[in-house]
């Protein structure tokens, strides 16, 4: 485990400009009008310039779900109880949620890491045990995290990335679980943009109208507590004050790619906000990102404008787990596919624009 945050602020890798330049040159002589498909073409170029490939491919993806539960979960903030994310843990070693059946589906590596879930010490077929503690404090009344403990749960990502490098992981997906974990992620995206809860403040897993006014009370009661912090704008302190052990094991997975030069597929809300707190600590991250979809948590839109983000996909999801993200690992494939084996205007005996009226 690493022992200090120095390493966030390595360098990452430089995207290959020159095999970008050269899918660039590809796209402009395939057999299609010019810009005719649209935001693929600029994805398989951004993936050519990861890649260091004119003809990129995704051929190893990897999936880590990190888990942990929160403090504030107490207060409640979800529809669900707290016992649900211990209980979803075995849920995704038995095969049965979403993300399981998504990454058989797409031949994606699945690993499923308890950074720090309430209980859940049996063990789990599947389940990596790198808890940090038992969920987080309530962010309420003291930091969620110490620094020692941030240390880990971002140290956790790092190891996570570097164990997929390890199996040829050419594009990550980082998802979570967590119950109260949209609060948490709400509080850091309202520190980080310096809104107000109203502003960013959603329903999360389908809270009544009582649970979701006390949430927006909770979350204004955390930044006024966390005030100095919040105005000092230190993206690592934010993250100890507000954060969960699962946002932050993200964090520092979306950073340690950057620093692999592997593709960061981020999936939605929570995600976002974590890959948010990544480029606040280490700019270049932002390069490495590719954006799966814009959900239907009411603040996603304002982190992803904060990002400069476009996503691929808009579904009105709201699930977690790397769902959305894991849904547009086909469209990602599809866009390698027709730039490697759509013919060139030459190959096709197809006149080009400005060759034929």
């Amino acid at each position: 485990m690493l022992q200090s945050l120095d390493w966030l602020f390595h360098k990452t890798q430089a995207p290959n400009h020159g095999a970008a330049q050269l899918a660039l040159h590809r796209q402009s002589i395939l057999t299609k009008p010019s810009g005719s498909l649209g935001r693929l073409e600029s994805l398989v170029v951004q993936l050519a310039g990861h890649q260091g490939n004119p003809v990129p491919a995704i051929h190893a993806p990897h999936i880590s779900i990190f888990a942990a539960d929160h403090g504030v979960a107490a207060l409640g903030v979800s529809a669900y109880p707290q016992s649900v994310t211990a209980q979803m843990l075995a849920n995704f070693s038995a095969g049965g949620a979403a993300i399981c059946v998504l990454a058989k589906q797409h031949a994606a590596a699945l690993s499923v890491v308890d950074v720090g879930v309430l209980g859940g010490n049996e063990a789990l077929a599947g389940v990596r045990r790198s808890k940090v503690a038992q969920g987080t404090s309530c962010f309420t009344e003291c930091p969620a995290m110490s620094e020692t403990q941030l240390s880990a749960a971002l140290s956790v990502g790092f190891e996570a990335v570097q164990a997929a490098k390890a199996q040829g992981c050419d594009l990550f997906i980082a998802g979570e679980m967590g119950i109260g974990n949209t609060t948490s992620a709400s509080a850091l995206a309202c520190a980080v943009l310096g809104s107000h809860p109203r502003q960013l403040v959603g329903r999360g897993t389908g809270v009544n109208l009582a649970a979701y006014q006390r949430k927006i009370s909770l979350i204004a009661q955390a930044l006024s507590h966390h005030q100095t912090v919040v105005a000092g704008k230190n993206p690592t302190d934010i993250l100890a004050a507000l954060g969960g052990f699962e946002i932050a094991a993200i964090t520092g997975a979306a950073i340690a790619c950057a620093q692999a030069g592997i593709t960061f597929l981020v999936d939605g809300f929570i995600a976002t906000v974590a890959t948010l707190l990544a480029v606040k600590i280490n700019p270049a991250v932002r390069h490495w990102c590719v954006f799966a979809h814009q959900s239907a948590e009411y603040g996603h839109q304002a982190v992803m404008a904060a990002l400069h983000a476009k996503p691929l996909m808009q579904l009105d999801m709201r699930l977690g787990e790397g769902s959305g993200a894991a849904l547009a690992l086909p469209l990602i494939r599809a866009a390698c596919d027709l730039h490697a084996n759509m013919a060139t205007f030459a190959e096709a005996g197809v006149s080009n624009k400005g060759e034929s009226v």
